[in-house]
């Protein structure tokens, strides 16, 4: 009988939709452990076939926009009308101290946690590029293996996280609030370019004609940008989480999206180019990784570091001095 010091352990429970197998073999790949991350290795590549059957949606969107709110709200509408199996990665901003997770998601998710067909899974941002934990797009692939329809991937919506996202995911959805001074100030306008479509949440109560309002400024700000693709022009809508008001129409439109492009042949290259970008991405990290692992690295690093303080040595000279350790070693 496999444990869980076996891969295949790992492999059958994540395979038979078992959740608890499946949050172990989350905080698996999460480990920096040697032994685990070759496990990880075997347990990602053997479930691979597995994946790739879900709707991957990135989430952003302004402080205070109400993204676990809309996640909820959401999540709550595919479960429970449509029999969705849903799961929710939310990427914290981390402890700089413990590098733990400090939001903590599923206090915010309250009824959706406890959904049968819903699984969250809060993780620290780390230290990795914009908040976006490294190992977010294997946890990915792990849900997709264990059965889940849709994959939501909320950001802090904060620094680079937007772009990473954007790069691993299907649509990418940009949230947004009225009300709060010149909307397209709110947020860069990098974001927008990348969001295959803009909503305008809150659009409750006294809000409902600022929302409307900001949604035409969105509508405008996105007609004079070239669209990502050429088989979609992202729109903008409003929706109110509390209220449950407009987000099925965000599904409806998500659905319409994946059609279209599914159609053309883009959903499918888009996904290839993906995975082809991200192995570049490993290549890259991996080389910076075993870059500082070299003991000469680790002897002189501190010592060029001084001179460059100092000013006796440029960064640039310094820098190709250090590097050519790198040839050494080979």
């Amino acid at each position: 009988m496999s444990n869980k010091f076996d891969a295949n352990y790992y492999i059958d429970g994540v395979l038979s939709s078992n959740r608890l197998v499946l949050a172990r073999a989350i905080t698996l790949i999460e480990s920096s452990l040697p032994l685990h991350q070759e496990m990880a290795k075997e347990v990602i590549t053997k479930i691979l076939p597995h994946t790739g059957n879900s709707i991957r949606i990135g989430l952003t969107g302004v402080p205070g926009a109400g993204k676990s709110t809309f996640t909820e709200s959401f999540g709550l509408m595919l479960t429970r009308k449509l029999g969705k199996k849903i799961a929710v990665m939310a990427i914290d901003p981390s402890s700089t101290r413990s590098g733990g997770s400090i939001l903590g998601d599923k206090t915010r998710m309250e009824e959706l946690s406890v959904e049968e067909n819903a699984f969250i899974r809060p993780s620290p941002s780390g230290r990795t590029l914009g908040g976006v934990a490294k190992k977010t797009r294997e946890t990915m692939l792990l849900c997709e293996a264990a059965g889940f329809d849709v994959i939501i991937i909320e950001t802090v919506g904060v620094g680079q996280s937007e772009t990473t996202v954007a790069s691993m995911v299907d649509f990418f959805l940009l949230l947004m609030i009225a009300g709060a001074g010149d909307e397209l100030q709110g947020i860069k306008k990098g974001v927008i370019e990348i969001a295959d479509a803009i909503v305008v949440n809150k659009a409750d109560g006294d809000n409902v004609q600022r929302a409307l309002l900001a949604r035409k400024e969105y509508e405008t700000a996105l007609h004079f940008l070239k669209p990502i693709s050429k088989n979609w022009s992202p729109p903008a809508l409003t929706c109110s989480s509390t209220e449950n008001t407009g987000i099925k129409e965000i599904w409806e439109m998500v659905m319409d999206y994946k059609t279209k492009l599914k159609k053309a042949g883009e959903f499918q290259e888009k996904r290839k180019q993906q995975a082809i970008d991200w192995m570049y991405f490993l290549m890259e990290e991996g080389l910076k990784e075993r870059f500082y692992e070299i003991q000469a690295v680790k002897n002189n690093i501190l010592n060029y570091t001084k001179k460059v303080e100092a000013g006796s040595i440029s960064p640039t000279l310094a820098a190709d001095e250090m590097l050519s350790l790198f040839d050494k070693k080979k």
